[in-house]
């Protein structure tokens, strides 16, 4: 085992958009495979013809180029082992089939859904295995020639496997270690229905990961209770020695409360469970998604690498690169995981931080102009520079940075009753008067000349800067108040001087 090549895969079904949970797993899939120097296969699983969502495979696609997510193979990356869309591959899982009747390992059953729930009503907590099978309509029950018979008459069936009582399937599973089960307590699960010539999920995934030569299955908690049925289909098929290793990681839950992660939770605070916005072709109904919501891929790639893994350390910024030499499969957590989207936020901004201004300042751009605001790049980047370090999204600049490109057209009231006195008009007349008389505005030519005058007057510096602010902002926001006037240049930080002293009360009190 030891010997063979890493291979894992993802395979999602085309029923809807990607949820953080399945990007979560295909990401530990990513990293697994890169870290051993492995293949990543990208496998569609859509023998559920009934639940296929047109455009959600695309969706898919999409999602892991945004994470920046690489497939080595599979759906629209070719590879020596497909087809890799389970639809394309009928004729492959129906000699499996095949092989597994002829071998006794399974069994047809004709049972129609009334007689199934019939029978669940008359017996408690039914299900169909060793105990209750032989009650049933099935080729157990019949002759080869009424088995024959119904099938050339176009009846219906299903394919069952045969799991024989009285066993413990031992699973080897590399987060949670060595699970135990009896073979009691399992039912004969479906492998095939004639309706649609397809396999279920069970047939269809052994089948393929075999072929596919897959080493390690790393999926989620919630298929927990198949793996001793693959298990046993591996045995059945005598594939045991080239059976992968399971790992199956731990499931993501609310924010609040218990339970796994669901889309309601993200309605209801606000924050996306799907990479990209989704757009339901049946219902029109639109969600959010990360991108769209602003989140950098880098900052969602890292938030989820550590829902439900631990690197040992105190580090918390990595790179996919240095989460590819960090990982390891071992520190998987077997309790669910929190999802704290208000973390994910946190490294949203700390993304923001680690980019340049340039690179900040060209995703602001756009909404500069949105605006209606015409300026240069170079005022952009300064703008950037001084405020990127208070938001988390980059949306979130124009709130905040406004006053920077446009003069404001009111005040905050409570601002202005807090910060704007009595005396303010005349000491934002003197300031003025001082400002006008400095040629070299900068903010090394501003500050000591301001503040030899606030000492000479013996003014409150507090006073001064808050009223100051109240003029150049409108409310009580914003950097250092010599980075605001520098960046606004003599004329304008005069105009709003002026403009501000004619517009505010004259003396506390007064209306605006």
């Amino acid at each position: 085992m030891s010997e063979r090549k890493v291979r894992v895969r993802f395979a999602p079904s085309p029923t809807g958009p990607l949820h953080i949970g399945g990007v979560r797993t295909a990401l530990f899939n990513y990293l697994f495979a890169k870290q051993h120097g492995g293949d990543l296969v990208f496998r569609i699983e859509d023998t559920d013809s009934n639940r296929f969502v047109p455009g959600a495979e695309e969706y898919i696609l999409e999602s892991f180029r945004w994470l920046g997510i690489k497939f080595d193979e599979g759906v629209s990356f070719g590879g020596d082992k497909g087809p890799y869309r389970q639809s394309e591959r009928r004729d492959i899982y129906k000699v499996y089939v095949k092989q597994l009747l002829d071998a006794g390992k399974a069994y047809i059953a004709f049972d129609t859904p009334e007689e199934l729930d019939a029978k669940r009503s008359e017996i408690q907590n039914f299900q169909y295995d060793a105990a209750t099978r032989m009650m049933m309509r099935n080729s157990l029950t019949m002759t080869q020639q009424e088995v024959d018979a119904l099938i050339e008459d176009g009846q219906q069936y299903v394919v069952r496997f045969k799991i024989e009582p009285g066993r413990t399937v031992v699973v080897n599973d590399m987060i949670r270690g060595e699970v135990k089960v009896k073979t009691d307590i399992l039912d004969d699960k479906v492998l095939f229905k004639s309706a649609d010539e397809l396999p279920t999920y069970h047939l269809a995934n052994i089948v393929d990961d075999h072929l596919m030569e897959i080493s390690h299955v790393i999926r989620g908690e919630e298929w927990l209770p198949s793996a001793p049925l693959h298990v046993l289909l591996y045995e059945a098929f005598g594939w045991t020695d080239t059976m992968p290793r399971f790992a199956h990681l731990p499931l993501l839950l609310k924010p609040e409360g218990k339970g796994k992660l669901s889309k309601r939770d993200g309605d209801r605070l606000g924050f996306p469970v799907f990479p990209l916005e989704w757009h339901d072709p049946k219902s029109g109904e639109t969600s959010s998604g990360y991108r769209e919501s602003g989140y950098f891929p880098e900052a969602v790639v890292n938030f989820l690498a550590l829902l439900g893994w631990n690197p040992g350390t105190e580090q918390e910024l990595f790179t996919l690169d240095e989460l590819v030499e960090a990982f390891d499969i071992n520190r998987c957590s077997k309790a669910g995981a929190k999802f704290d989207y208000k973390k994910g936020m946190w490294f949203n901004h700390e993304y923001i931080l680690r980019k340049s201004n340039e690179e900040i300042a060209d995703l602001f751009a756009p909404i500069v102009a949105n605006n209606g605001v015409e300026t240069s790049m170079d005022n952009i980047r300064k703008v950037v520079a001084m405020m990127k370090d208070r938001v988390s999204f980059v949306k979130e600049l124009w709130q905040l940075c406004s006053f920077f490109f446009i003069p404001p057209a009111s005040y905050d009231e409570k601002t202005v009753r807090k910060r704007w006195k009595d005396y303010s008009p005349q000491q934002m007349s003197e300031l003025a008067g001082v400002l006008a008389t400095i040629d070299d505005f900068s903010i090394e030519g501003q500050e000591p000349v301001v503040m030899k005058w606030v000492e000479d007057k013996g003014y409150k510096l507090g006073d001064v800067m808050n009223a100051f602010r109240l003029c150049l902002v409108g409310e009580g926001k914003g950097p250092g108040m010599f980075d605001i006037s520098a960046f606004l240049g003599k004329e304008e930080t005069l105009r709003r001087l002026h403009v501000a002293i004619d517009k505010l009360p004259n003396a506390a009190g007064d209306n605006m």
